[in-house]
């Protein structure tokens, strides 16, 4: 793919130049979860994690309302919504921001969600495209995430693998997936940079740990986390412990003393 010195440029700020590595912050679940717990006010929950991590991926009301223009930090801006988990059916997503606001609100990307072997598959993917048309237009990246609505029993490789790989193909500059059993034939058979999802929070926080030292060992560029940074009892240690995985390849043994 062509890529303009802009659209070099956005990407270099998210993921880093020295060690191709990414340490994202997800807090994006409200445009369909609401006010989740430990998210209730996100300039409370954000503050003190931001000095360990790359990037913020956000919604226009959360970056516009809660956070401070003068911060140093480039963002990812969540332009796909229109559903909720009330609703019946997470998958029936559409674009809800235009490229236009995100330019004017200095976004480092734009992220949309595709719900590959749905009921709005074409309408997801048609979508994607069409972000792509226009990112490409103004210099903006598209990161197309791989959701699965509420059928976490997708999350494995064939199915990931398919969906990552359709989400290439169709021009995303990076994709969002989740960790999975052979997650290195994931990897291997997209054609661009792979960060991974945290997903629901897990049972512990060596667990989270793990999830991240794996997917690093098997070709991903980064992680994406939510739920598993700021839903702990020790938010700042868990975003320490992931920096040091991601950039400094710590093992799961020395990242866990962050959280001691």
């Amino acid at each position: 793919m062509i890529m303009d010195w802009g659209m070099k440029n956005r990407l270099a700020r998210l993921i880093k130049p020295d060690d191709k590595r990414a340490v994202w912050l997800a807090i994006d679940h409200g445009y369909f979860l609401g006010p989740i717990s430990r998210l209730e006010e996100p300039a409370k929950t954000v503050k003190p994690l931001l000095a360990f991590i790359d990037a913020l991926m956000l919604t226009r009301g959360v970056l516009r309302n809660c956070i401070d223009a003068g911060i140093d930090m480039p963002f990812i801006l969540r332009v796909s919504g229109g559903n909720s988990i009330a609703g019946p059916a997470l998958s029936n997503e559409s674009t809800q921001v235009s490229i236009e606001d995100a330019i004017r609100l200095n976004a480092s990307a734009v992220a949309f969600s595709i719900y590959v072997g749905s009921e709005h598959e074409h309408q997801t993917l048609s979508a994607l495209s069409e972000l792509v048309n226009e990112g490409q237009r103004y210099g903006m990246p598209v990161l197309a995430v791989t959701a699965v609505g509420k059928e976490l029993e997708k999350r494995d490789a064939r199915y990931l693998s398919l969906s990552c790989r359709i989400a290439a193909e169709l021009g995303a500059h990076v994709v969002k997936t989740y960790y999975c059993e052979d997650f290195e034939k994931v990897v291997k058979s997209c054609p661009v940079p792979l960060v991974i999802a945290g997903g629901p929070k897990l049972k512990t926080e060596l667990d989270a740990l793990k999830l991240a030292r794996n997917a690093m060992d098997e070709g991903a560029a980064g992680v994406d986390m939510g739920r598993n940074i700021w839903q702990s009892e020790n938010a700042v240690g868990m975003i320490k412990a992931i920096h040091a995985i991601v950039h400094e390849d710590a093992t799961v043994k020395d990242a866990a003393k962050f959280l001691k």
